[in-house]
């Protein structure tokens, strides 16, 4: 079990600042690759929360070989979310402030999945071509757009 899920048995729902990180995953042609999630039914990029002792680019490799079967080589930051836009309520009734690292990566290695303990796809996007409905957060750190 996780450190959030840990932390949501003494708290419940209530809000939570949660540190983690995302990760654009670029194919050969520039694609990125999103993951569909079972939770919300949205797609997103690859991203979760940091465990204790992790660093958050440990946590978007991590997050992207969970979630997709893939590895990417260096990573570069893109940028730091935070603040109102990134404030979210999971359908379960959880609430999160969060704090995410977003970093963008060539993959390296591995092979896509299509099914995971929360996602039910993932496949590459072009950016100007991205599926709908997009997560809130994704939505934010790629197009600037909240909800």
């Amino acid at each position: 079990m996780g450190y959030v899920l840990k932390l949501r048995q003494l708290v419940g729902h209530q809000p939570l600042v949660v540190a983690g990180a995302a990760v654009m995953a670029q194919n050969s042609v520039g694609q990125i690759v999103l993951v569909y999630r079972t939770d919300n039914h949205c797609w997103g990029l690859p991203a979760g929360s940091t465990e204790p002792g992790e660093t958050v680019q440990q946590t978007a490799r991590r997050e992207l070989r969970e979630e997709t079967g893939l590895t990417v080589g260096d990573l570069t930051l893109i940028d730091v979310f935070s603040g109102p836009q990134m404030h979210y309520q999971y359908p379960n009734g959880d609430v999160i402030d969060s704090v995410t690292t977003l970093y963008r990566g060539n993959t390296t290695g591995g092979q896509l999945v299509q099914a995971t303990d929360e996602t039910s796809t993932a496949a590459f996007f072009d950016l100007d071509e991205l599926p709908q409905p997009l997560t809130p957060l994704t939505k934010w750190m790629l197009l600037g757009q909240s909800d």
